[in-house]
């Protein structure tokens, strides 16, 4: 009886549109949810003081590597059981299913004791401000040593996502997002008899929320994720599975790392002429995830259609599933784009931002806003190369474009031309990231989408 539900998964018989949205728009407003509560983090942060914005903004890379590697890894773990549902090998789905949790403890494990021990001395090398390094300790520790939260909450939303359900994951993080912002203020400012914890507050509601997140999560798999057995009892590391979830994951894990040394780099060229440089740098990451994040979302309810059909032989599904994701990817871009380029001030408001900070970030934001023209069609398309199995493709894109591109060139502009240039770098980047996506795409169809006979 169960395996004749899962012969139907709706990911193989339903309409490529009627699909897609049903899959991508809880994730798409749970999304929106987080980047929501990743700005007034911030933006309760900034009325402690630009220093403690600065911090914070100088913790990102390590915050975003904590990401990249519980979401890299649920990348492999998402489009494996994706792909062995669609072949039909339900224990093997299984199998990735429980290696996929252990990967999440162990990576937990390791960011607790790197978060104990390496903190002041991240903050110590990136500036000689005791004021931010005393902050930007604080807040690192916190949120490295309790990030439990974080990683076992992405990987059980990802073996949902494996399985169609997403519209769980939309409650599960929609619900840690809200406890996080209404948690916010009553931590940092000590609200309602609450001590005042300024920075260590934002990082505890922060913890807070992805544990309760966490919570529902584990709940929603157990109870109403059937297609999966997550039980742990004789639990054994299964080598072969491992190296089949990184194979997968560890070039997105990469790719997404690269983004972290990519901000760490900025950040030292930035302080080079201002700390407030920095401020408004990891102002525009708040911001932009407004716009990415829809995106994101949309990601994670295409792959795992995409890896669903690969496993069972659809092309035209496959195709169909591609076409509409660059589409509305493209076209929540260009609303960003016009929202940033129409009203760049009163985005940076938000952040009690100074005369001297709107004097250098309004025209920063339009500059790096005018790379959000390219950047839903390679997102969409470095997605679609992790879920068929080539995530190798997406890393060649990531390393050209934040390493080989935007450190360099801005490194030079801001030795050449001074800050005003530095911010160029970003847009120039993404252009060269749509003609490697799609030279690299273009091999991908030929070799592995065409051959396939339609079933």
């Amino acid at each position: 009886m169960e395996e004749t539900k899962l012969r139907e998964n709706k990911m193989g018989v339903l309409p490529i549109p009627k699909l897609l949205i049903s899959m991508s728009l809880p994730m798409m407003i749970s999304m929106l949810v987080q980047a929501l509560y990743n700005v007034v983090d911030s933006v309760f942060v900034a009325q402690i003081s630009e220093d403690a914005l600065t911090a914070v903004s100088l913790a990102f890379p390590v915050q975003n590597l904590m990401i990249a590697i519980a979401a890299g890894t649920g990348v492999g773990i998402n489009a494996l059981i994706s792909r062995y549902l669609g072949m039909k090998q339900f224990e093997t789905a299984n199998k990735v299913a429980r290696n996929g949790i252990f990967l999440g403890i162990a990576s937990f494990l390791v960011f607790a004791l790197l978060g104990a021990g390496a903190a002041h001395a991240f903050f110590g090398f990136q500036t000689d401000n005791q004021t931010i390094v005393n902050y930007g300790t604080t807040y690192m520790r916190i949120i490295s040593i309790f990030s439990i939260g974080i990683f076992l909450q992405v990987t059980f939303e990802r073996l949902m996502q494996s399985t169609g359900k997403t519209i769980y994951n939309m409650i599960t993080q929609g619900t840690g997002a809200i406890i996080n912002i209404v948690l916010d203020p009553i931590l940092i400012f000590g609200l309602f008899g609450f001590p005042r914890l300024e920075v260590a507050g934002a990082a505890i509601a922060t913890i807070i929320g992805q544990l309760v997140a966490l919570t529902m999560s584990f709940y929603f798999n157990h109870a109403k994720n059937k297609e999966l057995d997550i039980r742990m009892r004789g639990f054994r590391p299964d080598k072969q599975i491992i190296s089949q979830i990184y194979a997968i994951g560890v070039p997105s894990i990469i790719m997404q790392s690269i983004g972290s040394i990519m901000v760490f780099g900025m950040n030292k060229i930035l302080m080079m002429f201002s700390s407030t440089a920095t401020a408004v740098f990891g102002v525009y990451f708040k911001l932009q995830s407004f716009v990415f994040m829809p995106v994101f979302g949309l990601n994670n309810g295409m792959i795992p259609i995409v890896a669903y059909n690969y496993g069972a032989g659809h092309k035209k599904r496959i195709l169909d599933t591609i076409k509409l994701s660059v589409g509305i990817a493209v076209g929540i871009m260009l609303i960003g784009l016009l929202i940033f380029q129409l009203v760049p001030g009163e985005l940076l408001r938000l952040f009690d931002a100074s005369d001297h900070m709107l004097e250098i970030g309004i025209p920063a934001l339009r500059i790096i806003s005018l790379s959000f023209i390219f950047a839903g069609y390679c997102i969409i398309i470095g997605s679609v190369f992790q879920a068929l199995g080539n995530g190798v493709y997406s890393l060649i894109v990531s390393v050209a474009r934040q390493l080989l591109i935007i450190l360099p060139v801005a490194y030079t502009f801001a030795m050449v031309f001074g800050l005003h240039m530095v911010w160029w770098a970003i847009p120039i980047a993404e252009i060269a990231s749509v003609i490697l996506s799609t030279l690299l795409f273009k091999r991908i169809n030929r070799l592995k989408i065409k051959p396939l006979d339609e079933k």
